[in-house]
Order: C-alpha cells, then structure tokens, then sequence
C-alpha cells in the first residue's frame, strides 16, 4: 500500500509536508501580511451547516505579559518554582513571536458542539499550513492556562458564550524540528 505520491511544483502538500510543531522559535518577527494569510486561510476551513464556530484572538505584549505571570503562578501554586523555572515557563508564552488564542463558541447541542469542535480543528490546521508555505512553524497548545478563567478575562473571553480550545504559537522554528510519521500501511486499509 505505500506508494510514492509524485508531486511536481510547489503545492499545498508540500505546505503540508512541511509544517512542524515547535517547541522553540528565533527571535524574528513574522510579518502582519503572513499572519493575516494564515487567519484568513483559517476562516475559509470546512464546516457542518456553515455555523463558522471559530474565533481568534491575536494576543499582543500587554496581554502576553500578563498570561506570562497567570503561567508562572499556575504553575508555582502545585509546587515551588526556582527562578530559572519561573524564567521558562513565562518564556513558553512570550518566546514565540505570535500568540493566537483559538476559540469555539459554545452551543447546548453536544453532537453540533462536537461538529463545531471538528470544523475548528480544520482551521487550525488551515492557519497552520498557510504559515507552513511561508517557513512558518506553529505549536497548538493545551494545559492549564488555556483552561484557567482568568486567562479568558485576560483575553476578554466570555466563558458563557465561548471556550478556549487552545493556544496558537507561530515563528519561525530553532530548529526546525524533524518527525517520523508511520507508513501509510499502518494508518490506511481498504475494505471490498
């Protein structure tokens, strides 16, 4: 079943091919124009009955700071911190030269809400691969903080009316990280 998948030119699968979760970022900025590709390639994702159910929240250096300092206090108030500690868990919020906070509006019906989720998945992914054709790596992350409501006032996020499914890092990678993905034959099968 593992074929070679021919390809000639640049493509969206080479964008996707190449986008990469990192971890670490150079201190380089990534320009307005790109990030505003990625948020539009976001907003075009597929979605069930067209509910559009994303929203983004572009974080900028007041708002990073004072996420930086929730993270260090999440984290410092299940065990002390040394400074050094302290340094680099603040660092995970303001190393990265952008900050986009994903969202998904809230809805009472659990099946639509996790359609919803699914479509809001896509976007990510699209906002991902738009910044992956321009050498653009990206981190979805989850944990406490992206949990945390005081996080969501820090954001001005009504958790009535939205919740927060994760944090969007974008920059350019240092390094780039490499990954080892299974072959197509432990991940596809064809049924008669």
């Amino acid at each position: 079943m593992d074929t070679e998948i021919k390809n000639d030119g640049a493509t969206a699968f080479d964008a996707i091919l190449a986008r990469r979760t990192a971890h670490s970022y150079l201190d380089q900025p990534v320009s307005s124009g790109t990030m505003a590709r990625a948020l539009e390639a976001a907003n075009h994702a597929p979605c069930h009955k067209r509910t559009y159910p994303w929203r983004f929240v572009r974080v900028g250096p007041q708002s990073r700071q004072l996420l930086a300092e929730l993270a260090v206090a999440i984290k410092a108030a299940s065990r002390p911190l040394s400074a050094e500690e302290a340094i680099r868990v603040a660092e995970k919020i303001l190393q990265p030269p952008e900050l986009v906070v994903a969202c998904q509006c809230r809805v009472p019906d659990p099946f639509r809400a996790k359609e919803d989720y699914a479509a809001c998945a896509c976007a990510i992914q699209n906002f991902s691969i738009s910044l992956a054709a321009e050498q653009v790596a990206t981190k979805w992350s989850t944990g406490g903080l992206t949990r945390d409501l005081r996080a969501w006032s820090i954001l001005g996020i009504d958790p009535g009316h939205q919740e927060v499914i994760g944090f969007l890092w974008a920059g350019f990678a240092d390094p780039t990280p490499s990954v080892q993905r299974p072959p197509l034959s432990v991940v596809v099968r064809a049924v008669p």
